[in-house]
């Protein structure tokens, strides 16, 4: 395989406007009650200390991901020249085998009844352009790019690889931690 891209998320840049999951839906002409990324906000505390942790998140384009691994029909493939996990519609029968298996319940279903999700805007990137959600955010909380084997995106950008057994291709940097952000998932029934 080529090089892996995926998604870097700084949660003390983010400025909890939704922008990125408007962009997304708007570019990909996405139905009412999909959301092909989301943003987490979670409340805690009691007045007057008070705390609200954001995400922004979406398929994790994982280096191992579970969804391939037990879809009947072979509806989902990883690109080899760039690890984007995706979804060839044609082929897809609605069984949900994959939202079973993808530990982010990532996979959504709509009118159709088949399995939908980010793909990194890939005709976006073939345009040499970001993906919608990224040249959307205005904190600059959300990028992409490719994973160097030093555990870094970008290079400059330290953040902590969110750590599952597939190998999520996503990064966390600012207050919010892997383990904090995968608690925030359970707490708010999105696993």
């Amino acid at each position: 395989m080529g090089k892996q891209i995926g998604f870097y998320f700084d949660t003390d840049r983010c400025v909890q406007c939704h922008a990125c999951e408007v962009a997304c839906k708007s570019w990909n002409g996405i139905e009412p009650g999909i959301r092909w990324r989301r943003v987490l906000d979670a409340w805690s505390g009691q007045f007057p200390n008070v705390e609200n942790q954001t995400i922004s998140y979406s398929c994790m384009h994982c280096e191992k991901p579970a969804c391939i691994a037990v879809c009947p029909k072979q509806a989902i493939s990883k690109r080899a020249e760039d690890g984007i996990v995706v979804v060839d519609q044609n082929k897809c029968i609605g069984c949900r085998s994959c939202s079973a298996a993808c530990p982010f319940h990532i996979p959504q279903y709509g009118r159709t009844g088949l399995m939908q999700k980010c793909d990194l805007c890939v005709e976006r990137l073939a345009s040499n352009k970001p993906p919608a959600c990224v040249a959307t955010c205005p904190g600059e909380a959300l990028k992409y790019g490719p994973i160097e084997a030093s555990g870094r995106l970008f290079a400059a950008d330290p953040a902590k690889r969110l750590s599952a057994s597939t190998a999520p291709a996503f990064f966390i940097s600012g207050r919010m931690t892997g383990p904090a952000f995968l608690a925030l998932l359970d707490t708010n029934g999105h696993r």
